[in-house]
């Protein structure tokens, strides 16, 4: 629901055990057999690891290259699916861009994204699960957003553009 809490998840699952544990040791920080399956990161991680894992959309590049790098690759477009990744574009505040993958569809001006390094200082490079996003475009094409700031538990003063979603 709308008002549902927020979930930021530390990097490190200690509660795995030993056995999973053992076995996670030669993996490169992620399991992921299916699209949006539950993923155990061994450590800090960035957006764009995340992304890929997650969504299973396999391009390269800083996070504000996905765009271009899909195009003729995967569908992309205005309109939120689950499983397809937000792409924010670079600015002065946010140099590298960011990746977010869409976890659920809340409304028509709100969705639910995992991502992952999204705040900082001591919560910088953990995953965060089913954060709100709010759609602040004039024509609700998603091109203007707001998102959840988990380290103050409300929605973010900033505004961020973005240049839409990729489609898994």
């Amino acid at each position: 629901m709308a008002n549902d809490p927020p979930v930021l998840l530390a990097p490190r699952r200690l509660i795995l055990g030993l056995p999973l544990l053992a076995a996670a040791c030669g993996s490169t920080g992620a399991r992921r057999d299916v699209p949006g399956a539950s993923m155990a990161w061994s450590g800090p991680t960035t957006c764009v690891p995340f992304a890929r894992e997650r969504s299973g959309i396999r391009l390269q590049g800083d996070a504000w290259e996905w765009w271009d790098a899909a195009e003729g690759r995967y569908r992309r477009g205005r309109s939120p699916q689950r499983d397809a990744v937000l792409v924010f574009q670079r600015t002065s505040r946010n140099r590298s861009g960011h990746l977010s993958v869409v976890s659920r569809i809340v409304g028509p001006r709100e969705i639910r994204v995992d991502h992952a390094n999204w705040a900082s200082g001591s919560t910088r490079g953990r995953v965060a699960r089913d954060q709100p996003v709010m759609d602040l475009s004039a024509r609700n094409d998603w091109s203007l957003v707001r998102v959840w700031y988990p380290p103050v538990s409300d929605w973010g003063h900033s505004a961020y553009p973005t240049l839409g979603f990729i489609y898994a």
